[in-house]
């Protein structure tokens, strides 16, 4: 069943294009320059940071290493990458809403790293709607 919402980046590990040096994420494999992702249901701890549910979007528990594919709506791009970290706090944008012409995600369900968004989405966007399957 494919999500519909909005994807954003992060950085994490290794210095990579804009990322300086950081963590290596929830599952201590996370780095910039790979495809990967933070989930926002990796974990029971994950969950409770981030709580999608407080926004009404039902997501279900996947673990390191488990593989989603983004879309983003406005390009038609996708990319499969593999969890890495926890996030994004969705809790934190409840509602928010990003469009490209009438193609629309609302709340953020995905973090790409730096290098998965930069393939299938302009870094300086920020923020871009999507499905994830």
């Amino acid at each position: 069943m494919a999500l519909t919402g909005e994807f954003s980046w992060f950085c994490c590990g290794n210095s990579w294009g804009p990322c300086g040096s950081a963590g290596t994420g929830a599952c201590g494999t996370c780095h910039s320059a790979n495809a990967q992702h933070a989930w926002p249901n990796a974990s029971s701890a994950c969950f409770n940071i981030t709580r999608p549910d407080k926004c009404g979007v039902n997501l279900a528990r996947r673990t390191c290493g488990h593989k989603h594919t983004t879309t983003n709506l406005c390009t038609g791009k996708s990319i499969t990458t593999a969890i890495a970290d926890c996030g994004p706090q969705t809790d934190l944008w409840c509602g928010e809403r990003n469009c490209c012409g009438s193609s629309c995600g609302t709340n953020r369900i995905i973090d790409l790293t730096a290098a998965a968004y930069s393939a299938i989405a302009n870094l300086d966007s920020g923020l871009s709607p999507c499905t994830v399957t």
